[in-house]
């Protein structure tokens, strides 16, 4: 039974097409697995563009609210969750599409994950002490390849690049190379929106808009009201930072809101980014109407041999 793949970036309206394919599916209701590192958190529901109480009425929705904001998530328990439930899915014969923002979660459920050697506190403790501008420049230093493909401003995965370097003696962009040839974890058809960038642009401006009214900012303060701060992971979430930053009275409100959208609009290019690396994508147009979008869907599946999403 292959699972129904469907990448898009933030705000490209993924969710809403999942949605209507669970419904399609047939005699048995499909389910959706959701490929996100944020909506794994509880009470992040606005910012997380987290599916509303009636869409998880309408459709089963899996990985969503599993632990509280103060705490830590990693992909390998995502992971692990995610292989139970398709395992779970498997025996009950329910189809399921796995969607969300997510690179990767989808790079380590569906391909695997290179690990490479264990942290080290110290290492990672005297790393971040240097600057962005510091840290890129060592690594170029060591490994220009890693360098080239790494955002000075990903702090994160500087320290981890040149971590292991001075682990292994090795550079990373050659360890991962080692490993660069994906075994398929679980089968699929994969599903890519596509947008042009500014269309998608004011898409995203238009959602940021939508969330402050919704009572983004204060999802925000009663989060912080009950537990003080956000785990490190928690902490990642687009938005979340800036809105902290204003309740602090470090920025104004329209300053966080006008930082939010960029933020936004730079996680959906890092994201089409990673997603333009997948291969046997199918991208379709992520104009048009939902009805135009699944009946896309429907004739790829039906290239792909397939009569419906549980093939």
């Amino acid at each position: 039974m292959k699972i129904l793949v469907i990448l898009g970036a933030t705000a490209s309206g993924k969710s809403e097409l999942a949605l209507e394919l669970a419904a399609r599916t047939g005699g048995t209701r499909g389910e959706i697995l959701s490929v996100d590192s944020m909506q794994v958190y509880r009470h992040m529901e606005i910012g997380t563009a987290k599916p509303t109480a009636d869409e998880r009425h309408r459709v089963r929705h899996h990985l969503i609210d599993l632990v509280e904001p103060n705490q830590e998530f990693t992909v390998a328990r995502f992971v692990e969750l995610a292989d139970a439930t398709i395992a779970e899915a498997r025996r009950r014969g329910v189809p399921l599409i796995a969607t969300g923002g997510t690179p990767l979660y989808y790079k380590a459920l569906f391909e695997g994950m290179f690990e490479g050697p264990g942290a080290s506190a110290e290492i990672r403790d005297r790393l971040r002490g240097l600057s962005n501008d510091e840290l890129h420049a060592r690594l170029t230093s060591v490994d220009p390849a890693a360098a080239a493909r790494i955002h000075r401003n990903d702090i994160k995965r500087l320290i981890r690049a040149l971590e292991v370097h001075e682990l292994t003696g090795e550079p990373i962009s050659s360890l991962q190379r080692e490993w660069a040839e994906p075994t398929a974890r679980h089968e699929a058809v994969w599903i890519g929106l596509d947008w042009e960038k500014e269309a998608l642009n004011r898409r995203i401006n238009a959602r940021v808009k939508s969330m402050i009214e919704t009572g983004w900012l204060d999802e925000t303060r009663r989060l912080l009201d009950r537990f003080g701060t956000l785990s490190k992971t928690a902490g990642e979430a687009t938005g979340y930072r800036e809105l902290i930053d204003h309740l602090a009275g470090r920025s104004s409100l329209d300053d966080a809101i006008e930082q939010i959208k960029i933020a936004t609009r730079q996680l959906a290019r890092r994201q089409m980014k990673w997603f333009r690396r997948f291969r046997h994508v199918h991208w379709i147009s992520g104009n048009g109407t939902l009805e135009e979008k699944v009946a896309a869907v429907m004739r790829l599946l039906n290239v792909d041999d397939s009569r419906s999403m549980s093939c």
